[in-house]
């Protein structure tokens, strides 16, 4: 590919992708900026015009991510209206959904060690893509009596943390490659047994 110096037509998203691909490809902290130059088709020193250095790369990877996972969780809570419970499983849903279809962004947002505040504008996207799980598990446990009900940032950092295990665990490279069953099923199973130890869902008969 030939060299483009500084007159590429969009130089800062054209290292987003290029750096999003070798993310996929090695992981957040397995490349190096004159890699993600040379796959743009620009020199080193082009990247400096945009990112002080390989983190900053990552943080607009991360943003980018965030982004589009907020819009991907709030489509997805929408979705389940009116019922809170329909809502908050369409959530979980949204989040393995990402992971496979945005394995970049998602290994830029949550596997390269980047504090959640390591920009104001990071820490704002965070939030955003974190509020609309905390809402639909904030609607849902409503109906938990109030001398019982988790707080709905522990609430649904739980199905968070347990989103991410089957993701990590699971839905890597061939989907359900690694369990007999699809992610998909583990985690709607995983996420039944909670809400059932919290009284939100009925005991099987």
């Amino acid at each position: 590919m030939p060299k483009r110096g500084y007159h590429h037509g969009n130089l800062k998203q054209a290292l987003v992708e290029a750096a999003l691909e070798l993310i996929t490809e090695k992981g957040p902290t397995g490349f190096t900026l004159s890699e993600a130059a040379k796959s743009a088709g620009v020199t080193p020193a082009a990247v400096y015009r945009h990112f002080q250095g390989r983190e900053d790369l990552i943080i607009e990877c991360a943003l980018q991510g965030h982004a589009i996972f907020a819009d991907l969780m709030d489509y997805a809570y929408q979705s389940g209206q009116p019922s809170a419970l329909a809502a908050f499983s369409a959530t979980g849903r949204a989040y393995l959904a990402f992971a496979r279809k945005y394995p970049g962004h998602y290994m830029a947002m949550f596997e390269s060690g980047l504090s959640r505040h390591a920009t104001p504008e990071l820490a704002r996207a965070v939030a955003r893509s974190r509020g609309t799980l905390e809402k639909a598990a904030e609607a849902l446990s409503e109906q938990i009596p109030e001398n019982r009900r988790p707080p709905a940032s522990m609430f649904s950092s739980h199905v968070w943390a347990m989103s991410h295990g089957v993701v990590e665990l699971f839905a890597r490279g061939n989907p359900g490659g690694n369990v007999p069953f699809p992610p998909e099923d583990l985690l709607e199973a995983g996420i039944g047994i909670y809400l059932r130890g919290l009284g939100l869902v009925a005991p099987d008969a």
